[in-house]
């Protein structure tokens, strides 16, 4: 452990060093300025502090209002030595975080008993510290490795639903990047953004409890088969809904809501406005962009101009219109994914 002593008298330096000289596993340091004191802080980690009160230039209360606003010095223990103790001296020690006292001329049997007070505060206070280090490492580890469990799931789920979707996987990748660039421009944090980019491929899993005849038929389904089509936004939702992680449930959500429509029109439960999440909005605006702009066997992909002219013209009817102007404020990276992003011929 290492105590630093702060006092102007040289002779209290050497009388406090001697007295504390017994003490095992200790280094003393000492320094007869506060500022070089202050110094000597931002290079080593003190785990003790004797603080004379009464000193020339910064005084003890001067330098320990410094030293707590020092990074990590917050609870280091220091103790206060003075001849004045009168409650004013107290209270704004107190005040300002100093952990114990001395009166000047201090009794070396009170000395040794607050310093190895404080000492073995100061070691509890480090094991704990070190403990939640710990447990923050070991946690830090699970959600990395539950994590990873979840993006493996994620990716089998979706090469299993390639198989009877006609989706493409560049139209995921498209809309998924499609979906990041939205959430940035509503200025969403980094962490958000990933867990959209990763959780968005999943909106339409839930087809893969629709029957073949309705999702792989090549004209428009009629009004019965719309109905059924329909079923696979809740149906995505419940097949996901009950895992713990994160990912998959937002992807859940996702699933859910991403045909929901802003005036209220649209399924499974007809939310309106911003009673659907955000993650489904901003998830609908990219769906829908790169439906419309995709070529598929029942159907030729729209210019890049009549699906914009689209998006604008149905923000506040479908579209939330916040998730529209964020997509066109970021046009130039959408057109960047757009060209990346080819189907395969």
């Amino acid at each position: 452990m290492k105590i630093l002593i702060v006092d102007d008298d040289k002779t209290n330096l050497s009388l406090f060093t001697h007295m504390l000289a017994q003490l095992p596993d200790t280094s003393i340091s000492t320094c007869p300025d506060a500022y070089e004191a202050l110094d000597w802080c931002g290079t080593h980690e003190p785990d003790l502090i004797l603080l004379d009160y009464m000193m020339p230039g910064m005084d003890g209360l001067g330098f320990l209002s410094r030293f707590r606003a020092m990074p990590g010095q917050e609870m280091t223990p220091v103790i206060m030595i003075t001849a004045d103790m009168g409650l004013q001296v107290r209270h704004q020690a107190l005040q300002m975080t100093a952990n114990d006292f001395l009166s000047k001329p201090v009794n070396r049997v009170e000395l040794l008993a607050r310093v190895k007070n404080m000492l073995a505060m100061r070691k509890s206070q480090l094991a704990m510290s070190q403990k939640i280090e710990h447990l923050a490492e070991e946690v830090e580890q699970k959600s990395h490795q539950s994590n990873t469990l979840a993006l493996n799931s994620m990716d089998l789920l979706v090469r299993a639903a390639g198989y009877r979707d006609p989706e493409t996987g560049e139209h995921l990748l498209r809309m998924s990047n499609y979906t990041r660039i939205i959430a940035a421009q509503l200025g969403l944090p980094q962490e958000e953004q990933d867990l959209l980019f990763n959780a968005a491929p999943m909106h339409d899993i839930g087809k893969m409890g629709i029957p073949d005849h309705i999702l792989l038929k090549p004209g428009r389904l009629d009004e019965e088969e719309l109905k059924v089509m329909r079923l696979h936004a809740q149906i995505g939702a419940d097949i996901l809904r009950d895992s713990p992680s994160p990912l998959l449930q937002t992807a859940s959500l996702i699933a859910r809501t991403h045909h929901e429509k802003w005036d209220g029109s649209g399924y499974p439960n007809g939310l309106k406005g911003e009673d659907i999440p955000l993650y489904g909005r901003i998830v609908a605006v990219a769906d829908v962009f790169d439906a419309l702009t995709s070529t598929r066997p029942y159907k030729k992909g729209w210019s890049l101009e009549d699906a914009s002219l689209y998006l604008r013209d149905n923000a506040g009817s479908h579209f939330d219109p916040r998730c529209v102007e964020a997509f066109f404020a970021g046009w130039n990276d959408v057109l960047d994914i757009h060209n990346r992003y080819q189907e395969s011929k």
